[in-house]
């Protein structure tokens, strides 16, 4: 164990020592940086794919989920994607070195209020590669070193992609241990990290709720959550069934193992029998079992019975809960006690419900007839994210360069003394 802490420690500190050079780096070498990163992504496909395989592999054999397994996967398609995220990095607005405030005090002094990097950041996360170049060129963008633990499951995947990144800093002529993998999936190596507030300045975790409380538990670090996703769709009296369907369908099935998916459906009584049986065929064609409450099973005769379990569950798989309510206030209780402030929709075509909804749902993102999965830094505008914040602290929400970044006062004088 000593030795593994010294190894951590030697690593934290030569990311710390890298953050101090990467903080004065201006915009046009990180966007070339990030270039030659997005264009290295593309050539070595192949390789990047063939360093998934063998983490396929261990996930066949432990029996990991349909969902886990298509959140590992890496083809060339979903490569190019995550090289063009990169470029969509590159092309956002630097966020380091911006002003933003200036006032002029009654002695003269100038105050200026200007962005900083944090320095180092920690990001322990799970399942999905991807989000190994997600933070990787978001924490480079905003001049931060990063520290990458990615789970054992995707070890060999993580490992090929900040390999390229390494090599595109080292070629750039700035410091490689910009971007460090960690290369032990040993869990100890995570409780060791977690001490080094010294040399650490945020953690990050990313993955399933022990995970989160993990980590949370042991840090002598700052930590930004990214919890468990138990988001909910509301369908209300008012709402436009049609695109009722589409919505409830899509939150859920477009892609079950992310966290932005629904993982409980809450229908209005008064449209429940109209909506629900139609909804179910739709489930069924997509092969995503049903466990509702005693009115769901009456209008859908196949549906599991759902226990109190059930609607604090985020399945992360093909698995739907559904439950008939009142009105919506009820529905709003519903989501206060068992959601996890992630997202929650509401579809309803009624002005006034929708505003209630929306002041009384306190989660990081609240849509209004659309798709719970439209909570991500992408399809925000923010070209990508580190994760989704459920945290009230710092960031919230899907968490793209601003989050990244602190500040610092510059106060500019004539020789004025305080007396």
């Amino acid at each position: 164990m000593k030795k593994l802490e010294s190894q951590m420690r030697q690593l934290a500190e030569k990311a710390m020592y890298a953050s101090k050079i990467l903080a004065t780096v201006d915009r046009k070498t990180k966007n070339r940086v990030l270039l030659t990163i997005a264009q290295q992504l593309k050539k070595n496909w192949k390789q990047i794919e063939s360093a998934n395989q063998k983490d396929l592999v261990f996930a066949r054999g432990n029996q990991l989920s349909g969902a886990m397994i298509d959140r590992l996967t890496l083809n060339r398609d979903r490569i190019f994607k995550m090289a063009d995220a990169v470029i969509e990095v590159a092309k956002l607005a630097d966020p380091i070195n911006r002003t933003l405030a200036s006032w002029l005090r009654p002695n003269g002094l100038k105050i200026s209020k200007i962005s900083v990097p944090l320095g180092v950041i920690l990001i322990i996360y799970e399942s999905r590669p991807n989000v190994t170049s997600e933070c990787a060129s978001l924490c480079l963008k905003s001049n931060n070193a990063v520290i990458l633990r990615g789970g054992k499951e995707a070890f060999y995947s993580n490992q090929a992609i900040a390999k390229i990144y390494r090599s595109a800093l080292k070629r750039a002529g700035l410091p490689d241990d910009s971007v460090i993998f960690v290369q032990t999936v040993d869990r100890k190596a995570i409780d060791a990290l977690l001490k080094l507030n010294t040399s650490i300045n945020l953690v990050i975790p990313r993955g399933g709720e022990s995970l989160i409380k993990r980590v949370a538990s042991r840090s002598r670090i700052p930590v930004v959550k990214h919890d468990k996703g138990v988001c909910h769709v509301y369908v209300d009296k008012a709402a436009d069934l049609q695109k009722a369907l589409a919505i409830a369908f899509n939150a859920k099935c477009q892609r079950t193992g992310v966290c932005n998916a629904m993982e409980t459906l809450l229908v209005h009584q008064a449209i429940a029998k109209k909506f629900l049986p139609p909804y179910a065929d739709l489930l069924r064609k997509a092969d995503c079992e049903i466990r509702g409450d005693q009115a769901v099973r009456r209008l859908i005769p196949d549906a599991k019975m759902a226990g109190e379990a059930d609607w604090y569950a985020e399945y992360l798989d093909k698995i739907l809960a559904i439950r008939v309510v009142k009105n919506i206030d009820e529905a709003i209780r519903h989501i206060q006690k068992y959601g996890s402030a992630h997202t929650d929709a509401v579809v309803t075509q009624d002005k006034r419900a929708a505003a209630r909804f929306t002041s009384l749902v306190d989660s990081s993102s609240v849509m209004v007839n659309a798709s719970t999965r439209f909570s991500d830094g992408n399809e925000f505008g923010f070209g990508a994210e580190i994760g989704i914040s459920t945290e009230k602290i710092h960031a919230r929400g899907p968490m793209g360069l601003e989050g990244l970044t602190s500040y610092k006062y510059i106060v500019q004088g004539n020789g004025q003394i305080r007396k």
